[in-house]
């Protein structure tokens, strides 16, 4: 090593000389007085600060649509990273960024692991942010209490992950009441299955009430949910029962649409959320109490510059020694729902941007009347490629 030193310090030296010195050298790194060589971060006279921005993306209708890339997000991505975007570690990031979406469903580690299959890009569960993960800053109030979770994927298992001791899907729920859900003999879409031994659970849904109902992701069966829930809820967690107070109800989103495949956009949590109020309403005297999460809650985007914060402190791992993260100058929301992402973005006000593709539920010619963003672009691609270059980075 002393030789190669010597060779550093004798006469100037272009990038790709060092890193053939470097490389014959058997050196990952090399640092010299006021100056700092790696292969991934190439020649600097300091340690590189992080950038003073970072992005927010939605994933359906800017990202993916189904399991399909669109408007080319994975080399979009890739321009977020320094050469080895695949690298096995969040220090790879140039740009800080996450996924802010109101679906969810699965846990956030497997989420993070399918986007990265589907991307072409080494992706961390810190950068998945999902409709549900603020459902984990409720654990302390319901750790012990009996939960049911409803929706589509594991719900069950997602609040699970989050630290909650007794949880059972809907599914597994209504299978402890023989006839709950009358138009069960008709649904031979449905395998039916009467699960009632769950050796985690430390307490008996026959007899327990339930604590709290969280609507993790989409509801795959209206009727049946509706149905229960509103047993649930008018009864104070004891379906069949005498009517008592409504325990908590929690919504991960209130998206009223989303873009999916089919070419118009589908029904979501927000319209599941109408139907079950508009007949709980109808069959109890007291309108129905909840708690909406997810975009276009200020809330959401606050936990989300958190959460880079949290990114940047390791993806830059000198950080605490500089003095520790500063304020994000600007803070990039890209999406695709005026209603959701754009108005989210407004709402919470500096130092967010929003930037609005048409990719997928908006398609318009010009900006979106109602809830206009600073940037129109037609797809994610073009989103980035004006990010940096406003930030000035090549």
């Amino acid at each position: 090593m002393s030789s190669l030193l010597h060779l550093l310090l004798k006469q100037p030296q272009s990038l790709s000389s060092l890193n053939n010195l470097v490389s014959n050298n058997g050196a990952k790194a090399l640092s010299i007085p006021g100056l700092l060589y790696s292969r991934r971060r190439g020649l600097h006279s300091s340690p590189p600060k992080p950038p003073s921005f970072a992005i927010a993306f939605d994933i359906d209708g800017v990202i993916l649509r189904g399991e399909t890339p669109i408007g080319g997000s994975p080399q979009a991505l890739r321009r977020l990273y320094y050469d080895s975007a695949t690298a096995a570690t969040i220090s790879a990031l140039k740009i800080p960024y996450v996924f802010l979406t109101n679906g969810g469903g699965v846990p956030e580690s497997k989420r993070a692991k399918d986007l990265a299959r589907q991307l072409g890009v080494n992706i961390s569960p810190l950068q998945v942010i999902q409709g549900h993960t603020p459902f984990k800053q409720l654990v302390k109030r319901f750790e012990n209490d009996l939960i049911v979770a409803v929706g589509k994927g594991e719900p069950a298992v997602v609040m699970s992950e989050y630290g909650f001791k007794n949880v059972l899907s809907i599914d597994d729920y209504a299978s402890f009441f023989d006839n709950i859900d009358p138009l069960a003999q008709y649904k031979k879409w449905k395998e039916i299955q009467a699960v009632k031994q769950h050796a985690s659970l430390t307490i008996n849904p026959d007899s327990e009430r339930v604590g709290a109902v969280f609507v993790v992701s989409d509801s795959i069966d209206w009727s049946r949910d509706i149905q229960v829930l509103c047993d649930i809820l008018r009864t104070g967690g004891l379906p069949g029962r005498e009517t008592a107070h409504q325990p908590p109800l929690f919504f991960a989103s209130d998206d009223l649409a989303y873009q999916a495949l089919f070419p118009a956009e589908r029904l979501g949590m927000g319209a599941f959320r109408i139907a079950l109020e508009s007949i709980f309403n109808s069959i109890h005297p007291k309108d129905m109490e909840y708690t909406s999460y997810g975009k276009p809650h200020p809330f959401v985007f606050k936990n989300a510059e958190n959460v880079l914060t949290q990114v940047v402190q390791s993806a830059y791992n000198n950080i605490e020694a500089d003095g520790g993260t500063e304020p994000f100058k600007t803070l990039y929301m890209v999406g695709d729902n005026p209603s959701i992402d754009i108005k989210g973005a407004r709402q919470a006000g500096s130092p967010w941007f929003s930037i609005l593709t048409r990719t997928g539920v908006f398609k318009g010619e010009g900006n979106h009347t109602e809830h206009p963003a600073d940037l129109v672009v037609d797809t994610v691609e073009e989103a980035v490629d004006y990010i940096l270059r406003k930030e000035h980075i090549c």
